[in-house]
């Protein structure tokens, strides 16, 4: 990979690398001079929406990510995406808190602990009773709680996203209604 950012930096600056890691120096012919930037560069995966994997790059200044692709056909890879859990969260939260009830925590160990993915994303739903703002505070943070659970049992977790009411999967005009449209998806990578 290192050799990869190193022929692609020296592709878009029309330089040569002289060194990578902790410090990369550049030299321009055009400019004539050197450049040094100093500082990590954290390389890891990213999983998109899709569930494609990208290999990034980024050591603070400007990142850099590539599609990983399997070379023998050139297809980027992609790992099965499935929803594999849909908890309501009255079951998980009591009404209007994002901290886990002990049941609820206890539940969610139980399901990352046995459920084998690659890496999930966690989505957190509201019903549409309070504000806009209020509902995307709460949800946000109601991932967060099921996403550090997720953690906790050394599940990787890609992405933890609150939509609030944003995205029922059903009108908010009756009680069970409402109770369908509080909930967290937890979405695999398989």
């Amino acid at each position: 990979m290192i050799n990869t950012l190193k022929h692609k930096l020296a592709g878009m600056f029309g330089a040569a690398v002289l060194a990578f890691g902790m410090c990369l120096a550049v030299t321009s012919p055009a400019a004539a001079q050197t450049v040094t930037i100093t500082g990590t560069v954290q390389p890891g995966l990213w999983i998109d929406p899709d569930g494609c994997l990208h290999w990034v790059a980024d050591g603070g200044i400007e990142g850099y990510m590539e599609g990983r692709v399997n070379p023998e056909n050139g297809m980027p890879v992609c790992l099965d995406v499935n929803p594999c859990g849909v908890a309501n969260t009255d079951t998980l939260f009591h009404t209007g808190s994002a901290q886990l009830t002990s049941s609820g925590r206890a539940h969610l160990q139980g399901f990352f602990g046995q459920a084998g993915a690659f890496a999930y994303a966690i989505y957190g739903h509201t019903d549409s009773r309070a504000s806009d703002e209020y509902n995307m505070r709460l949800s946000t943070q109601r991932a967060a709680a099921v996403a550090n659970v997720a953690r906790s049992v050394g599940a990787r977790v890609a992405r933890e996203i609150g939509y609030g009411e944003r995205r029922p999967v059903a009108p908010n005009d009756s009680a069970a209604n409402m109770q369908r449209n509080r909930r967290v998806e937890i979405v695999c990578y398989r």
